[in-house]
């Protein structure tokens, strides 16, 4: 466990570190705006990717990016392995997602987030070698209290009970993809209500978990990647996920024992993130529940951010305006 005074430390992740990372989600976020609606989604990832890598670049830190967008020799990306950072400053662990919802940008629409999270050197799961994860979020109410193992339905009455709500209020997060038609029907017939997220289950995890939210659970099969992320976030917030590995073939499966990974386990919150100092940060790329896209008037620039830190259990909202000349 850490403890409150675990700031005075030089060589944590700390709020100082945490307000200078909002720098580089600000950075991405802005320079994905020009391809928004534009159909060209590789475009607006290289972008935010290029612009994400320069602002890391002048953080005083030692970060390791553990959960990235590919390998080196693949792709032009902040790929897995990465040194970021000026080399001064605390040892971290890093996830990113310089646009979690490539295709709602390229498409123009909402819930498109730049995404960084950090921990402690060798607290994050690399679980790169499989690359779907089931998952399973709620608020603090479903601590204890819901179970991945169990019928979607069984846990949402669970979780109403908990909520001290009606069923047929609730409502709960999937991403819409044919995988799920089986999983939508059983919490429709439970008597719950859907919303059906077209991408970026990070932000569906995340509003699930946040209190006066609008929606009171994530569920299904996304990245596991996101996960992770998502894990840094709900560490925050005091909530509950659970992620088991969705490998798509017996290679995969393969591949991920071989990388030491557990197949057909529950990982809880601590398996997929180790300890209680996880930073988490975000920008809004387009409009959406969690935070506004960015947006332009005349010479400004706006942005609006979220960082969550689990050392202290806090969500701040950063609003920025920015001069559009620094950005030419």
């Amino acid at each position: 466990m850490v403890s409150l005074t675990a700031d005075l430390s030089p060589l944590r992740p700390d709020r100082n570190l945490a307000m200078e990372l909002v720098r580089a989600t600000e950075a991405a976020a802005i320079r994905a705006v020009p391809f928004i609606g534009r159909g060209a989604k590789e475009a607006a990832d290289g972008a935010a990717v290029d612009a994400m890598r320069a602002f890391l670049g002048t953080v005083d830190f030692r970060g390791r990016v553990v959960i990235g967008e590919g390998e080196k020799d693949n792709a032009p990306m902040l790929f897995n392995g990465e040194e970021v950072g000026t080399g001064v400053g605390p040892e971290c662990d890093i996830a990113v997602d310089p646009i979690d919802g490539t295709s709602l940008t390229a498409a123009g629409r909402q819930n498109a987030l730049s995404v960084l999270a950090v921990s402690d050197r060798g607290s994050m799961l690399d679980a790169s070698s499989v690359f779907y994860m089931d998952k399973l979020v709620t608020g603090p109410a479903g601590v204890g209290v819901v179970d991945i193992r169990l019928p979607i339905g069984e846990n949402i009455r669970r979780l109403a009970k908990a909520l001290d709500k009606p069923v047929e209020e609730m409502v709960v997060s999937v991403l819409h993809r044919p995988r799920h038609e089986q999983l939508i029907q059983e919490i429709r017939d439970a008597g719950a209500g859907t919303r059906l997220m077209s991408d970026g289950d990070v932000a569906g995890g995340i509003n699930a978990a946040r209190h006066n939210a609008r929606t009171d659970m994530c569920v299904g099969i996304g990245g596991s990647p996101e996960g992770i992320v998502t894990a840094c976030a709900i560490k925050a917030l005091g909530g509950h996920i659970q992620g088991i590995l969705w490998p798509r073939d017996d290679e995969e499966r393969q591949r991920g024992i071989d990388a030491g990974l557990k197949m057909d386990t529950v990982y809880e919150a601590d398996d997929l993130v180790k300890g209680n100092n996880t930073i988490f940060v975000a920008t809004g790329v387009t409009d959406g529940q969690l935070v506004r896209g960015v947006r332009r008037e005349g010479r400004y620039l706006y942005t609006e951010s979220i960082v969550l830190r689990s050392a202290s259990g806090t969500l701040r909202r950063i609003t920025s305006d920015h001069l559009v000349s620094k950005w030419l």
